[in-house]
């Protein structure tokens, strides 16, 4: 018994459009009547019964649908063919003055498109091209600035704007540069400003830390670093901070964030015959290093280490230990540092979910304080600075490091507390105000003014910045 062969594949004709036309499915070439029976049933579109009997609503979308099959326009743009459809090129102002301009009579129209942004690759092109396709924008963040790249070559205004939405939404370490940048070169203001925002108070908690702090434009820096809306934990760690970005840019092949150890030593290890920040390759990076306020470091282990690694110029260093010298031998007076906005000494803390209470103690010309934060519940917080007794037990590890004590029973202090958090897509600040109390070291005037604030959302960046004023 010999099994039956397979029967050769037939080709049926199917029933095309309204009217009595026949066409092969599969679109061949030799199809001569399939083929003009659908360029006909084109062009002709809908007869006169059918529109009597259709809404206006219901033509439309018939039209629609005959047209949208038609590839009538080839876009010659970064080294490929684009085949697209006609009606749905008018949402580029771009694309469309190619077609005006091009005044074709054939049946398909080759336009070009040169693209000199080198953002825009084939991908983020193609995804603004879908894009042209549908009622809303659909843009992945990891797409974002090749497809805003290509919008904008594009004049694709609905879609442009996604784009910006996105980024807003989205910032983080990783991208807070390039973002700047992109918003910078499009000249979108509100992009750039929730930049610099995310910056004023991530640059150290978390920026310093990632290795995209490499990225991280100097005059940025230099903007961000002056902010009164600055956040961070001491003056030191901006101050470690600036080390590690200027170490990452003389480095540029470093792939992962170094040690602070690891920038004293290389820093250490350069020629003595001058400071860094004297020589050709450091003069560039001096403004960075004005913006800090480096009498506000006071641990003698830091101001050693500066001296070692030979970064600041001479005079610079003599004038930190100068202040520091006449501050303690003036009980504390801060002669010099009369400004507060832009010489204040700053501290942080930075309040997460858990622990509820946090504190740490912080020590100014031999004056100890001790600063607080509350959580009461869930959304209700206290923040306040009280005066420590130098007797107090909890000072033992900080005044063996060789850290002054004052004996004064009285200090005055100019001082602000202030709480910043992101609540519904918007950054708002709780504070004090600039204050100036007496500290004493018994209640109630060992406490300042108490900032209460109902903070729904976390993580809250609280600042205590204190200047001594001359008694």
């Amino acid at each position: 018994f010999k099994a039956p062969l397979p029967l050769r594949q037939r080709y049926f004709r199917i029933q095309a459009g309204f009217t009595n036309r026949w066409q092969f499915p599969y679109g061949l070439s030799c199809d001569l009547l399939g083929t003009a029976q659908a360029n006909k049933a084109f062009r002709v579109c809908l007869n006169e019964t059918l529109k009597k009997i259709m809404t206006g609503r219901e033509i439309a979308e018939s039209m629609i649908c005959c047209f949208s099959y038609i590839l009538n326009v080839a876009l010659e743009c970064l080294g490929f063919l684009w085949e697209l459809h006609r009606i749905y090129l008018f949402k580029s102002k771009t694309l469309s003055q190619l077609l005006i301009s091009a005044k074709s009579k054939m049946k398909k129209i080759t336009i070009s498109l040169d693209v000199q942004d080198p953002e825009v690759t084939r991908i983020a092109f193609a995804i603004a091209l879908k894009n042209l396709y549908k009622s809303e924008p659909e843009v992945e963040e990891g797409d974002v600035l090749g497809v805003l790249a290509a919008a904008s070559v594009l004049q694709f205004p609905s879609l442009f704007q996604k784009c910006v939405s996105v980024m807003k939404s989205g910032i983080c370490s990783a991208n807070v540069c390039s973002y700047y940048c992109a918003a910078c070169k499009y000249k979108q203001e509100t992009l750039v400003t929730d930049c610099e925002r995310w910056l004023e108070v991530n640059l150290v908690p978390q920026l310093s830390s990632q290795i995209h702090l490499r990225k991280l434009p100097q005059e940025l820096l230099q903007k961000v670093l002056r902010s009164p809306r600055l956040f961070t934990f001491s003056e030191f760690h901006l101050l470690k901070t600036t080390l590690c970005w200027t170490y990452l840019q003389l480095n540029p092949r470093v792939q992962i964030i170094p040690s602070h150890e690891t920038i004293l030593m290389y820093f250490s290890s350069l020629p003595k015959r001058c400071s860094f920040l004297e020589r050709e390759a450091g003069q560039r990076y001096i403004t960075v290093f004005q913006s800090l306020r480096l009498h506000g470091i006071t641990s003698s282990k830091h101001l050693e280490d500066l001296r070692q690694i030979n970064f600041l110029p001479l005079p610079w260093l003599t004038q930190i230990l100068s202040n520091h010298y006449h501050a303690l031998e003036n009980g504390g007076d801060m002669t010099l540092q009369r400004d507060f906005s832009t010489q204040a000494v700053r501290f942080g803390l930075l309040l997460k979910q858990e622990p509820r209470y946090h504190e740490e103690i912080i020590s100014i010309y031999g004056f100890f304080f001790e600063i607080k934060a509350i959580r009461h519940e869930a959304s209700a917080y206290s923040f306040y600075i009280q005066r420590v007794k130098q007797t107090d037990p909890a000072l033992s590890f900080i005044t063996a490091e060789r850290s002054p004590v004052s004996l004064r029973q009285e200090r005055d202090v100019k001082y602000e507390i202030k709480a910043q958090c992101l609540m519904d897509g918007k950054w708002r600040e709780f504070s004090t105000d600039q204050v100036t109390q007496k500290f004493g070291v018994t209640k109630p005037s060992c406490k300042s003014q108490v900032l209460k604030a109902r903070i729904p959302s976390i993580p809250v960046y609280v600042t205590y910045a204190l200047l001594f004023r001359s008694s």
